[in-house]
């Protein structure tokens, strides 16, 4: 009977103590560690969001600037484009025969002996001037028929 010194609700209420203390102990345990573990990743978080920050803008440069070398790159491209064929006209300019047959065609040279006629549509002469009888008239008729008539159709700033 030494055994049983205390009453069974002593050994009740004791062990109900303890079991208590120990739920106590494990739910704080557990709280500890998840208040740890939002601690470490409030941290983790704030050091990710920092780390983006701080690259954002570098990045932007980065890639904007990407944009301008390719542009640049592309004008090289058609700045060298246009160098070749500059070099190709160079070269064909250095011939006789090409040079004489564009200023056949553009300045309407003719070689010695040859005879050379401008050919004038009479209605397309009428169209440009405005006035039927300018392909009957010598040029420079048609030329001061022109600076007479601008003349008279611009009004005089002086006048009132």
């Amino acid at each position: 009977m030494a055994r049983d010194r205390f009453s069974t609700a002593t050994r009740l209420r004791l062990l109900g103590r303890e079991t208590a203390a120990r739920v106590y102990r494990s739910q704080t345990r557990r709280q500890d560690r998840r208040s740890r573990l939002t601690g470490r990743a409030a941290f983790l978080a704030l050091v990710v969001c920092s780390l983006v920050v701080a690259l954002a803008y570098p990045m932007r440069q980065y890639v904007s600037q990407r944009g301008e070398i390719a542009e640049q790159e592309r004008h090289a491209a058609e700045a060298a484009e246009r160098v070749e064929r500059l070099r190709d006209e160079k070269a064909r300019l250095q011939d006789d025969a090409y040079v004489r047959r564009l200023a056949r065609e553009h300045l309407h040279y003719v070689l010695p002996g040859e005879t050379g006629y401008t050919v004038v549509d009479p209605d397309a002469a009428a169209e440009r001037t405005g006035d039927p009888g300018a392909a009957d008239r010598p040029w420079y008729s048609n030329l001061w028929d022109g600076v007479d008539s601008a003349d008279r159709s611009s009004p005089d700033p002086r006048d009132p």
